[in-house]
């Protein structure tokens, strides 16, 4: 029989080149996760050759589908299917999986392996990026799409394990997206019954399906995930359900054709050995050596000439939406590619000489941040808001807002509820998908309810913009609950992750510039305290971009610096008239981004704080994080335990915050010094 005579390769063939592109490469590796790749082998196999839309000559294509595999510890099913469907990402790749350098990582990766659309993991979270990658498809579908004109017209799927519907990152994700009707979100349920402590039912006894359509999900329960047949049919069933998400509940086998270790755990997070390699091929019928994929299972499974065909054919329909509407087509456009409008940086400037040229006044510095918002919100369509169910308090909601709703996703605010978690990791889904920049807001010490959806997001570099405020002593009566003390250092310390904490308007406006012009997540932390009246000059529009600067220099040489942050640079300059009077002159630093003031050059530093001249930073929270910039002899005010009840002024003077105490603090630095 000639090679074109050939029956084409099954369903079940095409899926076991996924099974055994696993089970080959983490025994070369001696390391990995088998059993979810194996088990999920089939519904795989139906989604991506029977109804997803892709390109894999082109992974950045505005119109495709957004698939995620949130039980990312199964790594090798997304690479798999990536390189078998003409992604570029070369067999010698998948050899190198979890090798230093490789482009198929220990787990998906944004930004390393083309085709991956976010980096999953931690688990729950990949499927509230998903919800968040449905809700930007909705919010711009809502704002491009026009009659005969469906530009913006893709479904999220997302392949979720028993770890993640554990995580409540994912019950805050799907209740938002039941309430919201997010029909163009499918989830499969691989139900394999096995974690990695064994079989699930003893600690996890969830009527799943009945908890989803009590969500408002659309729920398609026991799926063979075996039998593409079955799948298909419910594939089918879902993508017509449009006033919902979808969820579909598979029964898979975990390790599928592993003949001693299917259905346990062993087959989870370890290699099968050669003893049982071997004995699946033989069970599944798989003949080939280790890594080889004959050529018409490789043909089955090419995505790449029904991939163009589907992009040649969605540019026509664009180009024509360009010929009828210029203007939408051309927003579109600038905001996939991630640019700015061509007003938005004269806006900022006149905005920043306005508030030049204003006599100071002293305000809350969170309606400091809320009046850069409005406008921000007025000159970004892109921008799109949202708050843990605080918007009132932090200040998120301006008069520009516009709250979406279920079934109205026109409008630019999303209310997430008491959702910290959630909101966090859904923006970062919206970021991720292209078109918006989200910012969610809550109060600072809510930041811990978030922070690993903060640090992916640092992990992945994607523009998220969260808003802090409520963020000191300052809250007062609410309690030590409510005040946060070592956030402000936990979150400083995510790699790649720029904290801004502005002390005025102006360092509030270039904080939010800042934010939505740079590569990577911001933490933009707002008192609801007052700032200080400070009188900024035109020099300190570009160095408050340094993230510190000297912000006041007395008439002769200074005997010491006072930096400080927030809401703090009105106590500094108090301290500073208090020790004018005993003839004592001070430098004041402001430093409101300290990420980026650390990685200026160090002439500039050493210019901002010189090295033996006496510092002493102030800041009413840890003081762990401002010893690194002592270049010389000094001390940190701050505070190392956890607040009071009490009104706000009388913490601050119980806990020695107060121009009074300040001052004798540098009294006792300089006699040292002396």
């Amino acid at each position: 029989m000639s090679f074109d005579e050939r029956p084409a390769p099954s369903q079940r063939d095409l899926a076991n080149a996924i099974r055994f592109l696993t089970v080959d490469t983490i025994e070369a590796a001696g390391t990995g996760h088998p059993g979810t790749a194996m088990g999920m082998a089939d519904i795989a196999e139906v989604l991506w050759n029977r109804f997803l839309k892709h390109n894999p000559a082109d992974p950045s294509w505005i119109d495709r589908d957004r698939f995620v595999q949130s039980n990312g510890h199964g790594a090798m099913l997304i690479y798999s299917l990536l390189h078998l469907s003409g992604y570029d990402l070369s067999l010698e790749e998948l050899k190198a999986h979890r090798k230093p350098g490789s482009r198929t990582p220990g787990h998906p990766e944004y930004g390393i392996t083309p085709g991956v659309e976010t980096t999953t993991g931690p688990l729950g979270q990949g499927f509230a990026n998903a919800v968040g990658m449905a809700l930007a498809e909705r919010k711009l579908a809502a704002e491009f799409n026009r009659d005969d004109f469906p530009v913006i017209d893709h479904h999220t799927y997302v392949f979720v394990g028993d770890g993640c519907l554990m995580e409540g990152v994912a019950q805050e994700a799907a209740s938002l997206a039941g309430a919201l009707g997010l029909g163009r979100l499918i989830a499969f349920y691989d139900d394999n019954g096995i974690s990695i402590d064994g079989d699930v039912r003893a600690w996890f006894a969830d009527d799943t399906p009945a908890r989803f359509r009590a969500l408002g999900w659309h729920v398609v329960s026991d799926v063979d995930g075996h039998d593409p047949g079955a799948v298909e049919a419910a594939i089918e069933e879902a993508r017509g359900v449009h006033d919902r998400p979808s969820l579909i509940c598979c029964r898979t086998i975990i390790g599928f054709g592993a003949p001693t270790k299917q259905g346990k755990e062993e087959v989870h997070g370890a290699p099968l050995g050669a003893a049982e390699a071997t004995a699946t091929r033989e069970a599944l019928g798989w003949r080939y050596p280790p890594h080889e994929v004959p050529s018409p299972i490789r043909a089955g499974w090419d995505a790449r000439k029904r991939g163009a065909d589907r992009q040649a054919a969605w540019e026509a329909l664009f180009a024509r939406y360009r010929a009828t509407h210029p203007d939408l087509a051309a927003e579109l456009q600038r905001r996939m590619a991630g640019e700015a409008p061509v007003a938005f940086a004269s806006a900022v400037a006149a905005y920043a000489d306005a508030l030049l040229a204003e006599p100071p006044a002293r305000q809350p510095l969170r309606k400091a941040s809320s009046k850069v918002l409005a406008r921000f919100t007025a000159l970004l369509p892109e921008l799109i808001g949202g708050s843990a169910d605080l918007s009132q308090s932090t200040l998120a909601w301006t008069a520009a807002s516009r709250s979406i709703l279920p079934g109205g996703f026109a409008g630019n605010f999303i209310h997430y509820g008491v959702r910290e978690f959630g909101m966090s990791a859904v923006m970062n889904g919206m970021a991720a998908h292209g078109g918006l920049i989200p910012f969610g807001s809550t109060y600072l010490v809510f930041s811990d309810y978030a922070r690993n959806a903060v640090r992916l997001a640092a992990l992945m570099k994607l523009k998220a913009i969260f808003l802090y405020t409520h963020d000191s002593i300052g809250v007062g009566e609410d309690g030590p609950t409510h005040q946060p003390a070592e956030q402000l250092l936990a979150l400083r310390a995510i790699p790649g992750l720029s904290l801004w904490r502005p002390g005025s308007e102006l360092e509030a406006l270039l904080a939010w510039e800042d934010a939505v012009g740079r590569e990577g997540p911001s933490v933009i932390v707002a008192a609801r305290q007052d700032g200080s009246a400070i009188a900024h000059s035109g020099e300190h529009r570009q160095a408050i971009r340094r993230g510190g600067y000297v912000l006041s220099e007395p008439a002769r040489r200074p005997d010491l610096v006072l930096a400080g942050t927030g809401s703090e640079l009105g106590l500094i300059t108090e301290t500073v008239t208090h020790l004018a009077a005993e003839g004592i002159h001070a430098r004041v630093v402001s430093i409101p981004n300290a990420n980026i003031f650390a990685e200026q050059p160090t002439a500039y530093r050493d210019a901002v704080l010189p090295p033996g001249l006496p510092s002493l930073f102030i800041e009413a929270a840890s003081s762990i994080y401002w010893y690194q910039f002592l270049r010389g002899p000094g001390a940190v005010v701050g505070i190392d335990a956890f607040g009071e009840s009490a009104p706000g002024p009388l913490l601050y003077r119980h806990f020695g915050l107060t121009a009074e105490a300040v001052a004798a603090r540098a009294r006792a630095l300089l006699a040292v010094g002396t």
